[in-house]
């Protein structure tokens, strides 16, 4: 056996053996969550309570209430009388902090969460999965891969569906029924925009794909949305990465105030801003050869570059590092429980 399955062996024993012990005490890897119970009436008188706020302002003003507003109050008291009794109940994540009220009785507003638990599990084990892969491909591995490409593209999928289709599409063609059976939060003042029903046809044409027959249709409404799309971004990237790249360099080389006058930390950047971007240009000129000025300034702008390109790495590295370190805080605090620096006593 090689010495470094050996190693990983043993630091897989150890680990296992930590990990039972510290289960079994009951110290680490449990979830709580906290129930807020709330009453509709309540929550509907409150939001009639703004709006009269909103009104006796606006009449101390001189002015008069918005009229989406008005209409709102209006609905919110029609449906007063429909609320007695209707309550729901907010479950929201609760640290180990709170598991005690501060006298150090249990709060009996936290529980142990199942579901939650049984998550963090997961997640936990899973960051071990890809971690594994230091020791060399493996099944675990792959396991975690498949699994984290498969619940992403599935997560794509229903994120798209209830954004782009409940919320920005049937959301605004049938507000009334979306109000009362999945979009509950929907502002009362929301009606019926019938230009949604382009986009609608436009997606059942783009379906057409999977009839039997007349799979051409689709191309109709694929191409519109293409075209629309390379005509937005185009101009957004015109402008943000061509326009405004040329607008913040065009900038004055002597920086003065008429309090402080020359300002020579700002008038050192500019120039410094400028003679980077006009050396750069200089490097990929082809047109002369690199020679005498034109190659002193090539040479110059090739060391803008690697600046460049040194600081895009080290930032994309301090990223990763950051993305390893959130792995870990989330190893060590929320699922093995390890008392936080400055947090836990």
């Amino acid at each position: 056996m090689k010495n470094s399955t050996i190693i990983w062996l043993v630091l897989l024993i150890v680990g296992g053996g930590y990990l039972i012990f510290r289960t079994g005490s009951g110290s680490m890897g449990r979830a709580y969550v906290r129930h807020e119970t709330f009453d509709a009436k309540a929550s509907f008188e409150e939001q009639i309570q703004k709006i009269d706020a909103e009104e006796q302002k606006a009449v101390s003003d001189g002015k008069t209430l918005d009229e989406s507003k008005a209409d709102a109050r209006k609905q919110l008291e029609t449906r007063l009388p429909d609320l007695e009794g209707i309550t729901w109940t907010k479950v929201s994540s609760a640290e180990r902090s709170e598991l005690t009220t501060d006298d150090g009785q249990p709060d009996p507003a936290v529980v142990f969460s199942w579901s939650r638990t049984i998550g963090l599990w997961i997640a936990a084990l899973g960051t071990l999965a890809i971690m594994s892969f230091l020791w060399g491909d493996n099944v675990f591995y792959k396991l975690a891969e498949a699994v984290v490409v498969g619940a992403s593209a599935a997560y794509a999928m229903v994120v798209g569906f209830w954004t782009g289709i409940i919320q920005n599409l049937f959301g605004k063609l049938i507000p009334s029924v979306m109000r009362d059976t999945v979009l509950p939060g929907l502002p009362s003042t929301q009606h019926t925009e019938w230009i949604y029903v382009i986009p609608l046809v436009l997606s059942v044409l783009m379906l057409w794909r999977l009839a039997p027959a007349g799979g051409w249709i689709s191309r109709w409404p694929l191409a519109f949305f293409i075209g629309a799309t390379a005509g937005i971004r185009l101009v957004a990237y015109l402008d943000a990465d061509f326009v405004q790249q040329i607008a913040n360099t065009i900038m004055p080389l002597i920086v003065s105030d008429n309090k402080q006058g020359l300002m020579i930390g700002s008038s050192i950047a500019n120039f410094i801003i400028v003679t980077g971007v006009l050396t750069c240009l200089v490097y990929f000129f082809f047109s002369f050869e690199h020679t005498g000025a034109v190659g002193t300034a090539a040479r110059v702008g090739i060391w803008f570059l690697m600046i460049t390109f040194g600081a895009g790495f080290g930032f994309t590295v301090m990223g990763r590092i950051a993305l390893i370190s959130d792995r870990f805080n989330f190893l060590f605090y929320d699922w093995l429980w390890l008392p936080r620096p400055g947090i836990d006593a």
